[in-house]
């Protein structure tokens, strides 16, 4: 199928964080998807609506309503992920946080988009209490996703289909969002559920990482708890958003030139 317009949704993740800064923005995996799109159809049309630090309440009181308002059938793609913020935060509510997200897939399939869905890595190699507690609440949560995936016929990028993506190495420093390499995984896997071109050896995982000595993994543990862990606790305590004040980068659908030519001959390997 020829697509002619996305519409992303969500948090940090669909807007970027951290890939390659383009024109003072996060590229993304929805830009690299974008790119694909624009290739293959001269009236391709693109927004993303996506704000980081956002909860799925926000994602769907602010953003779902202005996407369906975009839609022009089954060519129009709606990605939406949202949710993983609330996961995170000590005093989630499953109860209350699953049905709203499965609610906002329904109003987006019955608008007859083609819905993108996506689950989330329900471990990244950390172990502990907190580590186990959160493996639990995302497990939960994809059970919902793949749920009202099937109950609308929304397409899923599966995050857990593969052990490859609980490599740390496709993270940025922040350990949270993903680094190039990772939203170039992405990026690939989201084209191959849709049925377009990509890189075919996209799930190859990395070679072998070297051994680091612990004296350095202390000291990047060090760095990593005061640069990024009391940031964020920080903002938590006060009740404050890495997004507040934030807009989205493409608001409405714009006509898309290619950010980078796309070469889908490889993908990140290395």
């Amino acid at each position: 199928m020829i697509y002619t317009r996305f519409i992303a949704c969500g948090d940090s993740f669909t807007e970027g964080m951290t890939d390659d800064f383009v024109e003072g923005q996060y590229r993304g995996w929805a830009d690299r998807v974008a790119d694909i799109l624009a290739s293959g159809s001269p009236d391709f049309t693109y927004a993303n609506l996506a704000i980081r630090g956002k909860l799925v309440r926000q994602v769907v009181s602010d953003q779902v309503p202005v996407a369906m308002t975009f839609v022009t059938g089954k060519e129009t793609v709606v990605s939406f992920h949202a949710g993983a913020n609330d996961v995170l935060r000590p005093n989630y509510k499953q109860e209350i946080v699953l049905p709203l997200y499965a609610q906002a897939v329904r109003d987006l399939a019955a608008s007859g988009a083609t819905v993108l869905l996506f689950t989330v890595l329900e471990r990244t190699g950390n172990t502990g209490k907190t580590a186990d507690i959160w493996a639990a609440r995302f497990s939960e949560f994809n059970k919902n996703v793949r749920a009202i995936a099937q109950e609308v016929g929304a397409v899923v990028a599966d995050a857990n289909e593969d052990s490859f993506m609980s490599d740390l190495r496709f993270l940025a420093k922040d350990r949270l969002h993903l680094n190039p390499m990772g939203h170039d995984r992405v990026a690939q896997g989201v084209l191959e559920v849709l049925g377009l071109p990509f890189a075919p050896q996209w799930r190859t995982p990395l070679p072998p990482a070297p051994a680091i000595p612990f004296l350095r993994r202390s000291l990047n543990y060090a760095q990593w708890f005061t640069s990024f862990l009391i940031p964020w606790m920080w903002r938590r305590v006060r009740r404050k958003s890495s997004g507040d004040g934030r807009s989205a980068k493409y608001p409405t659908p714009i006509s898309w030139s290619i950010s980078r030519p796309p070469d889908m001959s490889r993908s990140s390997l290395s």
